[in-house]
């Protein structure tokens, strides 16, 4: 399973962001240019819609695969109480011949993205990934060099971090501490909570280009 929390933050003050991430993380970021295509299983698989993600890593020399298979998220009244979404998620490696398979599989193309930006992963109590980027919807199928922001002049943030049974309410209260951090810069919330920009983002922005940098965590 995996916590996971998203935002948003206009283009401006990405790099503002990204100066508080280098200094929080104390570690280079990675540059992100990952193809996404969502698949959605057939009427022969099933009467329960599955849903598939097929993620390929354009920035390697030979473009790798992942299929990610997002579940259910925790319910109860536990989990109506925690600001991170705790979901169970399987990923797993796969060769450039995955699309075909899942095609005759019977699984359809329901859509697919471009997402570009970069990736920030260090170990603080758990292992967590902070994502900012820029998703952009292909105008003609896998076209990746003909995308085009979906919305223009603001990006997505994520931070995600694996997880366990046994262990996410550790994990949850990392991810949570973490994100106290990013305030002033933008709000994190669960997956399909608009919170929109936060109204101090522009004089916090200022503050980190003016002294470069926060403090490593």
């Amino acid at each position: 399973m995996e916590c996971v929390v998203q935002g948003i933050i206009e283009t401006q003050y990405v790099e503002a962001l990204e100066i508080l991430l280098q200094g929080l993380c104390g570690v280079n970021r990675e540059r992100l240019r990952v193809h996404e295509i969502c698949l959605k299983s057939g009427p022969n698989l099933g009467f329960v819609t599955s849903e598939v993600r097929l993620l390929c890593d354009l920035e390697q020399s030979e473009p790798t695969w992942t299929v990610k298979h997002v579940g259910g998220a925790m319910r109860g009244a536990g989990a109506e109480q925690i600001s991170v979404l705790v979901r169970s998620m399987v990923e797993s490696k796969a060769s450039k011949n995955v699309l075909r398979l899942f095609y005759s599989l019977g699984y359809k193309l329901d859509h697919e993205l471009l997402r570009v930006g970069f990736t920030f992963h260090f170990k603080r109590a758990a292992q967590i990934t902070v994502t900012v980027s820029s998703v952009n919807k292909m105008l003609k199928l896998h076209a990746t060099d003909e995308a085009v922001p979906v919305t223009p002049g603001i990006q997505m943030v994520e931070v995600t971090a694996p997880a366990t049974s046994e262990n996410y309410n550790e994990v949850v209260a990392s991810v949570s501490s973490f994100c106290e951090y990013l305030a002033p810069l933008l709000h994190l919330s669960k997956p399909g909570v608009s919170t929109g920009v936060v109204p101090t983002a522009a004089a916090a922005a200022a503050s980190l280009m003016s002294d470069g940098g926060g403090t490593t965590l």
